[in-house]
């Protein structure tokens, strides 16, 4: 009778297998090899957001706090829908909503490039002219008002109003774009894939998450070595360094690259089927016991007035279990670590360590994530290795996360204090010096005096003459009245005195990063193990959903707010307050770093708190009837679940 059922559920795709269709878009390798590419695409826009949101930050006058908002606003669509995901499943034409979600990624994309036309050419104070009025910005100079105000009036057009908005509808729409991407990709997969390839398949999808925001950042590094406006000026035009503390990179270029590779990788999507035939169908089917029950699922006889009135009750029972409930809390810990140091890492080693901004992105993409990627990768390995309990598991988080607290406090210790600069630090108060200069506030151009001060601009210097090489380059100020010595300065910051710090702290940095990484494969174990079978894809959901409630929404925001309150000047414009100039050097390695430590012993109280849970279970017998937990080795799982396999087949 069940040899009779099976033949005649099988009896529609019987005939067909001899001759399916052996193209392209009925090949599962070619849909992962697609999601591959759009995985890549979508993750590549993500870290490039975030290695090029300083740069954002300086180019339109934001404040760390804005930038942090900015950063964490793909997180707020991502949050309201993914909930809908569980609800929708297999109803709708999976490969057609990814090719939408990507489609509205780079639409989003476009958006985010936007501001970059709509607004004028960036205006940095302080210009020097390589005409005959090479005395602009000088002592006793005050042409700079009349310029002033002609730029202000441009300030309050409607184009200049709208960039703010703009880029967070950009982020908003990129996050709701990436809700079905990833969900509906991997349950495709899952669905038609044979057992027997489908971990490698998803075990791909999993090394291209990884890799593609190291590909955003290493992309933000070469875009932000061409200048903002390079497109509107020509090379002689063009007078900043990547070395000036007002060098903005053309941020704008990237998301150009990436929507033209969203829309690309998209178009497949609208040519995949709904229903794929099934990869060596034949034992596909005698694989998956569950075949059958599919059409059966509970789930799919829901209402989405059901769904919803069942989720938070669903949620609520999973949330009472006690080592699901700690290592969700540890890493949202990690989780909240991440997003902050990923948005300002970047931006900390630019200030601490004197770098460009294309250095120091570089130095997070080509460090940083690619170490993270291998201690994730090992993690995964010694899980396997070692056959590792829950219990064992959580040993490993503990010791993993404890390495990473020490090796994340010697950082502390690393750099250097604020450079002198004359007006700002260590004493605010101007120098009498300049006070016949008549210096405009707005005047910011930093020079390094021949005594070792900095200046914000030549005119606080009390220089009154410059000097020029042959391509009218500005090499030198001199007769500087508040400049000890020579009485003359160089054009640019004298810098922190930190750069032979770099590489001990970059050191440190990816040692943190690989052996925090440690505890991700097996933190996930943890939660598949410890949770009742049937709440197993809820309790994901779950996780995913308190990461971005509880650590990459708030994560940015927060560090950035950190980040603000250790400014030293503001930037003014028009007489509003811009990007901060100068920071207190010591306060931002101590408040940003010191946070990043809080985290860590986050995580790492929520880890022994598992072990202790657990080590009061161990004298019990294995719970067969509390709930489904199954806090047992991995050998043992796989036995069971495969004892319960053959008696559903036997069935």
């Amino acid at each position: 009778m069940v040899a009779d059922n099976l033949k005649v559920n099988c009896d529609p795709s019987g005939p067909i297998m001899p001759v399916r269709p052996r193209g392209l878009f009925h090949s599962i390798k070619f849909f992962v090899f697609c999601h591959s590419l759009l995985q890549l695409a979508q993750l590549l826009v993500s870290g490039y957001m975030k290695s090029s949101i300083s740069t954002i930050e300086r180019r339109y006058g934001l404040s760390s706090q804005k930038s942090g908002i900015l950063a964490a606003f793909n997180e707020v669509g991502n949050t309201i829908l993914i909930v809908f995901v569980s609800f929708f499943g297999s109803r709708v034409h999976r490969p057609r909503y990814i090719g939408g979600g990507a489609l509205l990624a780079c639409l989003a994309s476009l958006l985010m490039a936007m501001p970059h036309f709509l607004s004028g050419k960036y205006d940095y104070t302080d210009r020097i002219s390589s005409s005959s009025d090479n005395s602009f910005g000088l002592c006793g100079v005050s042409t700079i008002s009349s310029s002033s105000n002609q730029t202000c009036k441009g300030q309050d057009t409607p184009a200049q109003q709208v960039v703010y908005p703009l880029l967070l509808l950009g982020q908003l729409l990129l996050g709701i774009g990436a809700v079905p991407i990833q969900p509906f990709g991997i349950s495709y997969i899952d669905d038609y894939a044979s057992k027997k390839n489908s971990p490698l398949y998803l075990g791909i999808l999993l090394a291209v998450t990884s890799i593609g925001p190291a590909f955003g950042f290493i992309t933000g590094s070469f875009m932000l070595r061409y200048y903002v406006d390079f497109d509107k000026l020509s090379k002689d035009e063009i007078k900043l360094e990547s070395t000036d503390l007002r060098w903005v990179g053309a941020w704008w270029l990237g998301f150009l690259v990436a929507s033209c590779l969203l829309f690309l990788t998209a178009l497949p999507y609208l040519f995949f089927p709904r229903n794929m035939p099934k990869e060596d169908g034949a034992d596909d089917v005698e694989s998956r016991p569950d075949v059958n029950k599919q059409q059966t699922n509970p789930l799919q006889e829901l209402t989405l007035l059901q769904f919803l009135k069942s989720f938070p009750r669903i949620a609520l029972r999973t949330l009472r279990s006690p080592i699901y409930l700690l290592v969700v809390l540890a890493q949202v810990n990690l989780a909240a670590l991440l997003s902050g140091l990923a948005t300002f890492m970047a931006k900390f080693i630019e200030k601490q360590f004197s770098q460009t901004v294309s250095f120091s992105t570089m130095m997070i993409g080509g460090v940083g994530i690619p170490l993270a990627v291998l201690g994730t990768v090992l993690g995964g390995v010694l899980m396997r290795r070692f056959n590792l309990s829950v219990r064992g598991a959580s040993k490993l988080c503990t010791v993993a996360i404890f390495l990473c607290m020490l090796s994340a406090l010697p950082m502390l210790l690393i750099g250097c204090p604020t450079q002198t600069v004359s007006g700002v630090f260590p004493h605010s108060q101007e120098p009498s010096c300049n006070s016949g200069c008549r210096c405009p506030q707005e005047a910011f151009n930093p020079v390094c005096g021949s005594d070792g001060v900095e200046f914000k601009s030549p005119c606080h210097a009390g220089c009154s003459s410059v000097e020029n090489d042959t391509s009218g380059k500005v090499t030198n100020y001199t007769n500087c009245r508040c400049v000890g010595n020579a009485s003359f300065a160089r054009p640019g910051t004298c810098g922190s005195g930190c750069s032979h710090l770099l590489l001990p702290f970059m050191v440190l940095l990816g040692l943190t990063s690989f052996i925090a990484a440690f505890s991700q494969t097996p933190s996930y174990m943890m939660i598949l193990r410890t949770v009742p079978t049937e709440d197993k894809s809820f309790a994901v959901g779950v996780q995913y959903m308190l990461f971005r409630v509880l650590a990459f929404m708030p994560g940015p925001v927060l560090y950035g707010s950190v980040i603000d309150t250790t400014c030293l000047l503001w930037g003014k414009k028009c007489g509003k307050a811009t990007s901060c100039h100068y920071y207190n050097l010591n306060g931002f390695r101590q408040r940003f770093l010191g946070l990043q430590v809080v985290f860590v012993c986050g995580g790492l109280l929520c880890f022994l708190l598992t072990m202790v849970v657990l080590r009061r279970r161990a004298g019990r017998e294995e719970p067969e009837n509390r709930g489904g937990y199954e806090l047992v080795d991995g050998e043992k799982t796989a036995e069971s679940s495969k004892e319960k396999e053959a008696q559903g087949i036997k069935t």
